[in-house]
């Protein structure tokens, strides 16, 4: 029988992957170093199903790779380093583990490319920067990045190009110029290129899948640089005020885990995805504030988010993504709303207990210059 991998498949999207590949039938291993931001024991985490082989070991480890390739005919690439203040402090190890990785891991399944019929690799939004707008003057335009200078005027939104003026924030396409601003964005961005380029020229179809902001149980609490709603979270189950950057009117589209795993399924059998970028989002919109303040009231709590009027470097101020390719070519919509989703996360939750260290990790940030 052949063998799916799932490269971080003792993680948060990775895990839900894994399950649903077993139900389906399938036999999974997973390939994971139990990093300690994800993993704070050191040990397979309680939700990885014992159903699936687990080999602990790093991407950048080629005969560990090897050993966890043998008999493999499809893989999910998902491990990695994450987290956008992480990467700005943690420069060579986000690029090592994240371009890295992928390299050594692309080698590996190059070399036995007659056995394995596709790679999907996961990607995200943070390779656009950020993303798409449209002026009332000049139409749909790419904003150049927002400069230290107008940040620290409290002058959050992008400007149009052409004319200067402010524009509104419109769904990116894929065909978007990409201009991560994070040294975690450039990872990912030269992660999926470099799947995509060699899937290319050597003949072997790759899908790589712009995840926009993955919500959903399992989420590492711990990790201060994780998802802003597991952070969020952790701030409330502490009791403490969700901290939100800027003015809180930043424009998010958070998709459930399980309809980011629906379509990372599609992208492994879609006859037509190959060699593509996909974005996978739930097509909707919340503000940053607000989705803080849905969290805590799905958790019964009543504490406000503390808006800071601080800015973070490499934070994006809008981000919203065209979904017409994942309809069109994976067949995705997603299913699960927010107003259903935080209720579920929310009571996952309250059954956790959680080392909050997001002050410290701020504190670090602030202590370095990257957050103003």
């Amino acid at each position: 029988m052949s063998v799916t991998l799932v490269t971080g498949g003792a993680g948060f999207i990775g895990s839900h992957l894994v399950d649903t590949l077993l139900a389906r039938g399938e036999r999974v291993r997973v390939l994971d170093n139990l990093d300690s931001l994800a993993h704070p024991s050191g040990r397979p985490p309680d939700h990885l199903n014992t159903g699936a082989e687990l080999v602990v070991g790093d991407l950048r480890d080629r005969d560990r790779l090897d050993a966890a390739l043998a008999g493999v005919d499809a893989v999910y690439h998902l491990g990695g380093a994450v987290g956008n203040g992480e990467s700005m402090m943690n420069v060579r190890r986000t690029v090592d583990v994240n371009c890295g990785g992928t390299a050594t891991l692309l080698e590996a399944v190059l070399a036995r490319r007659d056995r394995v019929r596709r790679v999907v690799v996961a990607s995200s939004m943070v390779v656009y920067g950020e993303g798409m707008y449209r002026c009332t003057a000049h139409g749909v335009v790419s904003p150049a990045p927002r400069t230290v200078e107008q940040l620290r005027r409290r002058a959050w939104e992008p400007l149009c190009p052409v004319c200067g003026t402010g524009a509104d924030p419109v769904a990116t396409r894929e065909d978007a110029s990409l201009r991560p601003m994070s040294v975690y964005g450039i990872s990912k961005r030269d992660q999926e290129e470099l799947a995509l380029v060699l899937g290319q020229a050597y003949g072997l179809p790759v899908v790589a899948l712009r995840y926009l902001n993955v919500y959903g149980p399992r989420q590492a609490l711990d990790n201060p640089y994780t998802g802003v709603a597991a952070i969020f979270a952790a701030r409330l189950l502490s009791g403490r005020r969700p901290r939100v950057f800027e003015d809180g009117a930043q424009v998010r589209d958070p998709v459930h885990v399980s309809d980011v795993v629906r379509a990372t399924l599609a992208a492994m059998e879609a006859p037509a995805a190959a060699g593509m970028a996909i974005n996978v989002a739930a097509g909707g919109r919340t503000t940053v504030a607000g989705l803080a303040q849905g969290l805590a009231e799905a958790l019964g709590v009543e504490l406000e988010p503390e808006i800071t009027g601080e800015f973070r470097a490499g934070d994006i101020r809008h981000c919203l993504a065209d979904l017409s390719r994942a309809r069109d070519v994976l067949g995705f919509q997603a299913e699960t709303t927010l107003a259903e989703g935080l209720p579920e996360l929310a009571e996952w939750v309250c059954r956790q207990t959680v080392d909050e260290r997001g002050d410290e990790a701020v504190t670090e940030l602030r202590a370095r210059g990257l957050v103003a």
